[in-house]
């Protein structure tokens, strides 16, 4: 594949299904570099911080609801209150096994929330985001 996403963040404390999910995209083989994270606060920490190479920032936030410590929405609150920089224009998909119809209507009514996914990521489901939030 010629065009890549430069970073995919995977946010998720089952250690399973982030193998998983990493595996499904870098079989398809459209980002650069997959970065997993079993804690929201350390991915939150991690978001926008300046590097060498310019800022952390990831093109795509694979995020799960249920986890211990900062859970899903715990990180999308802090997240909406970092500065525009720190955020930049980052896709954010929930990805959950919740068939919760209330955590769905509560993630369509956060802004900074893309879509609401049920896991597992297969590859028909990654491409399918790609065509839709990144034109491919």
């Amino acid at each position: 594949m010629s065009q890549k996403l430069n970073r995919i963040v995977l946010i998720d404390d089952d250690e399973p299904t982030n193998f998983l999910h990493k595996l499904v995209i870098e079989r398809y083989n459209c980002a650069e570099k997959v970065v997993v994270f079993q804690d929201a606060q350390l991915a939150l920490d991690t978001l926008g911080k300046e590097t060498a190479s310019g800022l952390l920032q990831p093109d795509l936030i694979l995020l799960d609801i249920n986890m211990p410590g900062m859970n899903g929405w715990e990180f999308l609150e802090a997240y909406e209150k970092l500065p525009q920089t720190q955020r930049g224009h980052i896709v954010v998909m929930m990805l959950t096994t919740s068939l919760n119809p209330d955590d769905r209507r509560k993630a369509d009514d956060i802004t900074g929330v893309t879509g609401f996914l049920s896991k597992p990521l297969t590859k028909k489901l990654l491409q399918e985001i790609l065509e839709q939030y990144f034109g491919w």
